[in-house]
């Protein structure tokens, strides 16, 4: 079977992890079609409509049965989606899959920057990775979540300071042995081996670990600084819960998990609208920092919210689509290191973001 393949899919990098073998691919264009770019995430696809003014690019790809499968469990399609076309060149009709009712701009390829084709690519890894162990509709239910879980793989490029720690790179002096099957829902548990270079030059003994796969997050503590005021949320937390504290209701920053190719100002941004129905004047950064390197690889983005807080009394906020029941509190700095002193801020992020405006509240303030 022949398959006509286009914009986001004729690609032939991420074609190769989707199929998991290299495939021989021909340029080919069909008449009378026009690729579309839907609206949506990094992790959206884009789509091949009718259109007798076009002519839609693409690649022909010479495809099994096993081949079909692979591309439906990436994409989400069915089998019976795909229609024959008539392709210049080709004796035969070739198979594709047509959307009649898409919407969305001309897809652009062109446009398309080196690191959202490697985004791409991190996507179809992280999907097929679960190929014979998670179904499909579990697949279509967590796609966003799954691409977002590639995205910080592709933020973790970035050079960052080595002006004290060692500079060595993982490349250069971790070797991974093994990679064992484990957890992969919407966390992921990595069971794996390895070996790495040691402080005095030799290598270290094969070490067995286990580690939680997490997402990148961005936090804003919002300020008001005219009024010397900062916003908190509560909200009702799983950690204290497995921990069976006792008050599982937690005083927090604003917080949100970064979506597959969206900037963490952007996502801190967003979940100030959602969260506490607050609309940021000005994003500082603070820190960017692993929230515990020893097991996870959960990294935070966070910022500071300049804003005025003076007619924000506080109220619900959240997501009912993420079962989200989040309270916002408005009250004096002074206030709010009070908790972090008596113990009542017990979530590390938000007293070590109320520590960082300590040391930068004067200069804030009197730039106001």
């Amino acid at each position: 079977m022949k398959v006509f393949l286009s914009g986001t899919l004729a690609d032939t990098a991420l074609l190769e992890i989707v199929l998991g073998r290299a495939a021989d691919l021909v340029p080919a264009r069909l008449p009378g079609h026009v690729v579309l770019d839907p609206e949506g995430g990094a992790d959206r696809l884009t789509a091949l409509r009718p259109d007798p003014e076009q002519v839609a690019p693409g690649l022909l790809l010479d495809a099994s049965a096993a081949d079909v499968e692979r591309l439906c469990y990436f994409t989400g399609w069915q089998s019976e989606e795909f229609l024959d076309v008539a392709l210049p060149g080709e004796a035969e009709p070739v198979r594709a899959r047509i959307d009649l009712s898409a919407e969305g701009a001309p897809w652009t390829g062109g446009a398309h920057d080196p690191q959202a084709a490697e985004l791409g690519c991190e996507i179809a890894r992280e999907i097929m990775r679960g190929h014979g162990r998670r179904s499909a509709a579990m697949v279509r239910k967590i796609r966003p979540y799954l691409a977002a879980r590639a995205w910080p793989r592709v933020l973790a490029n970035a050079e960052t300071p080595c002006t004290l720690r060692s500079d060595r790179t993982r490349e250069g002096a971790v070797c991974i042995l093994e990679d064992r099957p484990a957890h992969d829902g919407f966390f992921r548990m990595r069971d794996f081996t390895l070996q790495h270079e040691r402080f005095d030059g030799s290598v270290s003994e094969v070490i067995h670990r286990e580690g939680f796969v997490a997402y990148d997050a961005a936090l804003v503590l919002p300020y008001d600084p005219r009024r010397d005021l900062v916003l908190l949320i509560e909200q009702m937390r799983y950690g204290p819960i497995l921990r069976e504290d006792r008050h599982p209701w937690v005083l927090e920053p604003v917080a949100g998990l970064v979506d597959a190719g969206e900037s963490p100002e952007t996502c801190a941004r967003r979940e100030a609208v959602e969260e506490a129905g607050l609309h940021l004047s000005t994003l500082e950064p603070m820190v960017r920092v692993y929230a515990s390197p020893g097991y996870t690889s959960e990294f935070f983005h966070c910022f500071l919210g300049l804003c005025d807080l003076g007619d924000h009394s506080g109220g619900m906020g959240g997501l009912d689509s993420e079962h989200e029941d989040i309270r916002s509190h408005v009250l004096p700095f002074e206030q709010a290191m009070q908790l972090v002193d008596s113990g009542e801020v017990n979530a590390g992020p938000l007293a070590m973001m109320l520590l960082w405006l300590a040391r930068a509240r004067e200069r804030l303030r009197s730039a106001a």
